[in-house]
């Protein structure tokens, strides 16, 4: 059950909310102290402003849009047109794309789209394998992308961890896909656009990068960026973008009508305009020097832990990353991912469990975690504690192994004092 809030706080900032609905009060109050409390290292989670949070509640939610700026459906646009109009310009600017569609719902989403626009059922189509860090929707089987096309996927290699360009190409001639999908959700090595670019080319495909984890990395510099390589970059607008929960689809003028049609009216109605406002103040920030600053610390501070980690002889898939995240394979401690990602949960260290490449343990229940540090880094958190945070995991983990109680107790103690010296973004402070 949902705590109460003592303090009356939950009613003070919400009084609507409170008065209406006191049992959902309490429970967005529960997950603020959640989100204040813990070290959330979930690598497609972030913070957002309050700003960014301040546009996603307002009234531009009553609105409803369907079409484009200019040719709506409905009346009654003399807002909301601008609104989305600023967001695509801001897009555009800030990746250096000629055409930017931001109604997308969300990744999946915009990943259908695409689809839709370049490809028929039934289409040779191909993408990174989920097992070895690539996503649902790049025509892995239990996803829709899977059962209505003709899907191949590549992987990593055994010695490196890292993408084997040769293995794609080599599936690449062989399927001739109408789409080629690179990018993916466990992935902590840069993506070499380029030399997919010449993959795709060679074949005649379609190549689609897809950046939602990294989008934030690449508009701020320090990850290779796509544009000019792949005909089309889908990606969501959170996660390093430190946006609302939503999409975009960037291409060059050539593919814009195609990509536009595929979204509306091709796969949804009208676009949540209350999340187009938000994106628009997230591209905003991130056009800024302090995001550039933020997103080289990202980098950094994942670096830094996974060099901390290695050092007490935790497996790192390709040795270490070159992003915001780390995929860590638990074998050697004799640990699986869920139990050791369940104990950190509990010690206030928030990961997910995850397969690593050539996994040989259930998806479910699998040998690895993820550990990002976009929100880590949200916070003002930074290098210097990343030997605590993996002192942190350490200790954890090897009370998992052992089952040596009362360390996931202190470990939570010890990570509320570092969250409560460094207050999260867009979160109130008691």
């Amino acid at each position: 059950m949902p705590s109460p809030s003592p303090d009356g706080q939950s009613g003070q900032r919400r009084p609507a909310l409170h008065a209406t609905d006191p049992e959902i009060a309490a429970l967005v109050r529960d997950e603020e102290r959640l989100q204040t409390e813990t070290l959330r290292m979930i690598a497609s989670e972030n913070y957002v402003s309050t700003a960014v949070l301040e546009a996603t509640g307002t009234v531009l939610t009553n609105k409803y849009s369907e079409g484009y700026p200019g040719r709506r459906y409905y009346e009654g646009q003399q807002v909301v047109d601008p609104v989305e109009e600023l967001a695509c310009a801001r897009a555009r600017a800030l990746f250096r794309a000629e055409h930017a569609n931001v109604q997308p719902y969300s990744g999946s989403p915009a990943n259908l789209a695409l689809y839709l626009a370049f490809a028929k059922p039934g289409d040779a189509v191909l993408g990174m394998s989920l097992p070895m860090g690539g996503h649902l929707t790049h025509g892995w089987d239990v996803s829709a992308t899977g059962r209505w096309f003709r899907s191949s996927s590549y992987g990593v290699r055994r010695d490196t961890g890292r993408i084997d360009l040769d293995e794609v190409r080599s599936i690449a001639l062989h399927e001739r896909p109408k789409l080629i999908f690179c990018g993916g959700t466990a992935v902590p090595r840069a993506i070499d656009f380029a030399a997919f670019a010449e993959i795709a080319r060679e074949v005649g495909a379609v190549l689609v990068a897809d950046i939602a984890h990294i989008a934030g990395l690449v508009a701020a510099g320090v990850h290779p960026s796509p544009i000019g390589h792949a005909d089309v970059v889908s990606t969501t607008t959170h996660k390093t973008l430190r946006g609302p929960r939503g999409a975009m689809i960037l291409c060059g003028a050539e593919h814009a009508k195609a990509v536009d049609k595929a979204v509306f009216p091709g796969l949804q109605g009208g676009p949540h305009n209350h999340t187009t406002a938000a994106i628009a103040v997230a591209l905003r920030e991130a056009a800024t020097p302090e995001f550039g600053a933020y997103a080289r610390a990202v980098v950094a501070n994942a670096r830094r832990l996974g060099e901390e980690l290695a050092a007490r002889g935790f497996d790192l898939v390709s040795g270490g990353t070159d992003t915001h995240l780390l995929l860590v394979d638990l074998t050697s401690r004799g640990v699986p991912g869920k139990p050791a990602a369940k104990a950190l949960d509990r010690a206030g260290i928030v990961v997910n469990h995850n397969a690593v490449p050539y996994d040989t343990r259930r998806p479910f229940d699998p040998s690895g975690i993820r550990i990002g540090t976009p929100a880590l880094t949200s916070r003002g958190i930074g290098e210097e504690h990343m030997p605590l945070v993996a002192t942190w995991i350490d200790r954890v983990v090897d009370a998992v192994r052992t089952g040596r109680t009362g360390v996931e107790e202190q470990v939570r103690a010890e990570v509320r004092e570092l969250t409560a010296a460094y207050p999260a973004p867009g979160l109130p402070v008691d």
